[in-house]
């Protein structure tokens, strides 16, 4: 699977012809407008009818929510996965997913790398942070085995990620490959457990990261490694479909060749190699491996079988594909704000009631974050002005004011100082911002409870 150019199938043609791929990754320079992306969708796969391929095209992209969401112009867009585990709402997982997944299916896309199924370890991920539900296994695995069934209701395929777990090392694998000193026992009573509980609930597809797992084959990527791969298909007992995580990341990039990580990657047991710094290098050694005997044909066969497999299930799944009209639906904005006054937490001041003046001054956060908040307020009746102080926490450093809201990671609001509240928000989206300034005027209560722990913060005010 591999990062198209452009905008237009035609951009695209060449390489997805000439190479008989079959699949195609979107991401933000591919997207200008749900229309656009429908329309490139299907050229995408009338271009794929030309290859010969029994199955429709794999068309995938990252909308996990957060920070991570591709599609925003004209979508729905959802605010963390760490605010469904300070919601703890299995259900509300589930209706935020199939929000997503009816509006992605509209677009035509057919792939969703989601739901990151990565327990957090806090402040020492860098990378994952309010990507994961929680630092609670237990409470993630209820969270993403209800994500699976909501995309899976849309039609569309949900890939978990990132075997096997990747909020649990101190290292970025977009930057490095990171070293997971866990024993298996270890990783069995905290990283596996989201993923064990999402695979025998059915979870159709799984994303292996680029991950040094000493306790099974120090030195080596995850995403290439036989006994990693071997966790998943044995211990686990996953026979979905395996994608690698990017292969143009330094973790596999820095150390390995195109061509030599492909092919390790399918030797190993992983069905779609994603995104090669160069996908026709890839294919020739890829090839070159089969013929020489390297790379067992068998297993190549049984990788393309896993793909077509999937490529034709989800086609009947989905095939009823829902109208463009679908996309940012009020309906579906109604769920992402319902989704943030659940996740919404009060880790200090008052449970109910108006928690600021006649007037609000906005401060903190980036200048995005105190438009959209400018706008809810607004919207609401709350003028902006000199009046009691609402600091925006963008990240993990505190601040002061009346009111300190943390946006992100609830980190912050240990260190900071407020004179009449603490919220954590775990969402900067439009909506998040609308059930922010309700709970700010008394008119909704924030029922959430910050699903990490944090030195110094309770999980919540109000039991």
């Amino acid at each position: 699977m591999v990062r198209v150019a452009g905008t237009t199938a035609a951009a695209a043609a060449g390489e997805i012809t000439d190479l008989a791929l079959g699949g195609a990754i979107l991401f933000d320079d591919n997207i200008e407008s749900p229309r656009q992306v429908r329309d490139l969708t299907a050229g995408l796969q009338q271009v794929a009818t030309t290859t010969g391929s029994p199955a429709p095209l794999l068309v995938g992209v990252d909308q996990e929510g957060g920070s991570v969401a591709r599609v925003t112009a004209g979508a729905t867009e959802l605010p963390t996965y760490m605010t469904l585990g300070s919601a703890a709402d299995p259900a509300l997982a589930e209706r935020a997913a199939r929000v997503s997944a009816d509006e992605l299916r509209a677009m035509g896309l057919t792939v969703v790398f989601a739901p990151d199924a990565d327990v957090t370890i806090g402040l020492a991920d860098p990378t994952i942070g309010s990507r994961s539900a929680s630092d609670d296994p237990a409470l993630v695995a209820e969270i993403v085995k209800a994500s699976v069934r909501g995309y899976l209701g849309g039609g569309l395929i949900p890939v978990l990620k990132h075997f096997p777990g990747h909020g649990s090392v101190p290292a970025d694998s977009h930057e490095t490959l990171p070293v997971q000193t866990a024993t298996v026992d270890e990783l069995n009573v905290r990283d596996l457990v989201p993923f064990r509980a999402a695979v025998a609930a059915g979870a159709p597809s799984v994303m292996v990261a680029h991950i040094d797992v000493t306790a099974l084959d120090p030195g080596v990527p995850g995403s290439l490694s036989q006994a990693v791969l071997g966790l998943l298909r044995e211990d686990l007992g996953f026979d979905g479909l395996v994608f690698s995580d990017a292969e143009e990341m330094a973790a596999v990039a820095g150390a390995y060749g195109v061509g030599e990580a492909a092919t390790r990657a399918l030797a190993a047991g992983v069905d779609v190699v994603l995104m090669p710094r160069d996908a026709a290098t890839a294919r020739e050694a890829i090839v070159t491996a089969v013929a020489g005997g390297a790379l067992p044909a068998a297993r190549l066969d049984e990788a393309a079988t896993r793909v077509v497999a999937t490529a034709l299930w989800q086609a009947r799944l989905g095939a009823a594909q829902p109208d463009l009209a679908t996309v940012g639906l009020p309906e579906h904005h109604q769920v992402a704000y319902d989704l943030s006054i659940a996740g919404l937490a009060v880790v200090s001041g008052p449970c109910t009631g108006r928690l600021v003046g006649d007037t609000v001054q906005v401060v903190g956060g980036t200048e995005t974050d105190r438009a959209r908040f400018t706008e809810a307020a607004r919207t609401a009746g709350l003028p902006i002005g000199p009046g009691s102080v609402v600091r925006l926490l963008g990240g993990t450093t505190g601040g002061s004011g009346d009111v300190v809201v943390s946006l992100d990671l609830p980190y912050g609001l240990a260190a900071s100082e407020a004179s009449t509240a603490r919220l954590a928000l775990f969402g900067r989206t439009p909506d998040a911002f609308r059930a922010l300034v309700d709970v700010l005027l008394g008119s909704a209560r924030g029922r959430g409870s910050v699903p990490v722990q944090v030195d110094g913060l309770p999980a919540t005010a109000c039991p």
